[in-house]
Order: structure tokens, then sequence, then C-alpha cells
């Protein structure tokens, strides 16, 4: 009996144990060693000087950096607020500046910014640091949309445990339909949060709260279509999708140009990253980008909703196939499993 009860709690424990492995491996892997990886910096001016600076730049930086010449300061502010580049150098004998843009990343602008601070230490001169962007009065690092993502995406994987537990004689539609007013729920939290509370998105309100819904509604369309098939393993996978992989590219902490390759290959497609890069587009570069980044949600979502059909699907053939005998199952029984299928999803909550 003893036997049995440690290999019943070895066996629920192994699910925190991989959720353990798995966030050590993916935040350390993003997070450990911040370095800048192909960092957009450029040069203003096109005299022979500025030439060989950028020039010099790319030779001694390699692969961390890719350095381009620009004609003008405007080209320069332009190309930031494009979103193009991390950083721009306006070289002075006297009064050398930096123009970066905060709002897109602090932690990319601090990279542009130690970049020229080594070449306007060997000349002795003091940096002048300028942003071309203007945050909102609550989020002045721009970092406000990364944690503002991190709620909403708790609350919607946490919901599909729920959902998924205490929803499992529900049709799919049904579920799907309760899954919808969980993410409009969410989504309306999110924006209280980020608006009125915090004042971390101060325009376009509606633009976010529709976006963060769509992000919402895609995780939780992923996370119901995905409970049909691993049962008490989808924590599990979703903690993976939509925290591990998610959270680490989503360019909240740090963007691909301090990232390594792999998360910076996600960065492109991923749904937090479609989020966070897609609201500070709008929010603050004039909707650049916007866009595509627009496009990578409904693609989610629209993910999402295929596999809640082909799970629709699955669950009709089981119950087509089922032995009579079996639709009969003994309360006590049936209790149990339940309750262990909900502690189990719901451990990573």
């Amino acid at each position: 009996m003893v036997t049995h009860q440690i290999r019943h709690v070895a066996t629920h424990l192994l699910t925190p144990l991989l959720m353990c492995l798995g966030m050590g491996l993916a935040y350390l892997g993003a997070f450990h060693q911040p370095e800048p990886n192909h960092l957009a910096v450029a040069v203003v001016g096109d005299s022979a000087q500025v030439k060989v600076l950028a020039q010099t730049l790319k030779d001694t930086g390699g692969s961390a950096l890719d350095v381009i010449t620009v004609p003008s300061r405007d080209d320069a502010v332009a190309q930031l607020r494009n979103r193009d580049l991390a950083g721009a150098f306006v070289p002075d004998a006297q009064h050398p500046e930096v123009l970066v843009a905060k709002a897109g990343s602090d932690t990319t602008a601090m990279a542009a910014e130690a970049v020229f601070g080594q070449v306007t230490a060997k000349q002795g001169v003091p940096l002048t640091i300028t942003d071309v962007t203007t945050a909102a009065s609550g989020d002045p690092t721009g970092q406000g949309i990364f944690f503002l993502l991190v709620a909403l995406s708790i609350g919607s994987y946490g919901s599909v445990a729920a959902i998924g537990a205490a929803g499992a004689g529900l049709s799919m539609w049904i579920k799907g339909l309760i899954g919808l007013v969980t993410s409009l729920l969410v989504s309306l939290i999110g924006l209280a949060l980020a608006g009125p509370v915090f004042h971390v998105v101060d325009h376009d309100s509606a633009a976010i709260w529709a976006m963060s819904w769509l992000y919402s509604a895609g995780i939780l369309a992923v996370g119901i279509g995905a409970h049909t098939f691993l049962k008490r393993w989808t924590t599990l996978a979703m903690m993976v999708v939509f925290v591990m992989l998610n959270f680490t590219t989503s360019g909240g902490v740090y963007t691909p140009w301090l990232q390594n390759d792999f998360f910076g290959a996600l960065h492109s497609f991923w749904n937090g990253a479609g989020f966070v890069e897609g609201a500070r587009s709008l929010l603050y570069f004039d909707s650049a980008g916007f866009d595509s980044r627009l496009l990578s949600l409904f693609a989610w979502f629209g993910a999402g909703l295929v596999l809640m059909i082909a799970a629709a699907y699955a669950e009709k053939r089981q119950t087509a196939t089922a032995p009579k005998h079996a639709a009969v199952a003994e309360p006590a029984t049936e209790a149990r499993e339940e309750a262990e299928e909900e502690m189990e999803e719901t451990v990573g909550v």
C-alpha cells in the first residue's frame, strides 16, 4: 500500500519537476548572457571619417553589430521610428549624440548606448543620449506591455485548466463559448490594470483591448482543443508553449538583437511577440510593423479553432465507438479521477 502511494506521488511530481527543468532551460537559455547579435546601428554622415568609423565598428564588432551609415540625423530618426535601427550615432568633436528608441526596448537602447559610449570615451567627450520616443507616464522603461502580457497569459492558460477539468462533460462548442467569454473577461481585467490603474496604456485603449482579447482567445482556443488529446498533460504543454517559449521570445525583456538565433527566430511569429511588438508599434511607433504582428495573433487564434474542430471530431468518434456499459461509471471512481486530473492541471497556475 505504501509503495503504491509513493509511486502515485512520484507520478504527480513529474509535472512540476518537468516544469522546473523547462523553465530553467528556457529562461536561462534566453536571458543568462544577453549580448549583441547583429545589433543594427548607424553612424550619421557621409564624410570619409564617418565611413571609416562605421567600417571600424563593423570590423571590431563582427557578427555582434550590423553597422550602416545614413546621410542625415532626420534619416536616422525615421529609421529608428520605423524600428529598423537600435541606435544611431551623430559624430561631433565636442557634443556627440546617440539616438535611441527606449519605448521599443530599454535594454536594446542601453546596448546601443554602450557601443557608442566606447567611441566617445576614447575621444574624452561626454555623450548626449536622445530618446526619439515618449513612453507612457506609467511605463518609463517601456516594459509595462510585457508585464501586461504576463497577466493575460496566466489568466488565459490558467482558465484552460479550469475549463478542461470542470467542463469535461460539456460539448466542444459550449466549452469554446465559455473560453470566448473567459478571454473577454481576461482582456477587460488586463485593460483596466494597464489603463486607469497603472497608466501603461494612455491612448489607443480600444485597439490594445481588442489585441488583448484576440491574444487571450487564441491561447484558450489552443488549450481547450489540446485538452481532448493531452488530458492531464495539458498544463505542462501550455506552460511550454505560452510561458517558456512565449515570454522568452516576446521581446519584453530582450529583443532578438540581444538574444541567440533560436529565440530570435521564434520572435518573428510567436503570439507573445505579436502582442508585445504589435502594442509597442501601435503606441509608440505610428503603427510601423503593426499589420504583420496582428496577422500573427489571428494565425494563432485560427490554429486554435482548427484544433478545437479536430478535438470535437475526436470526441464524437470516441462517444460513438465507446461500449454502452462504459457510459456508466462508479461515482466515486469518476469523482476521484476528475479530482486527480484537476490537481495535475492546476499545478502550474
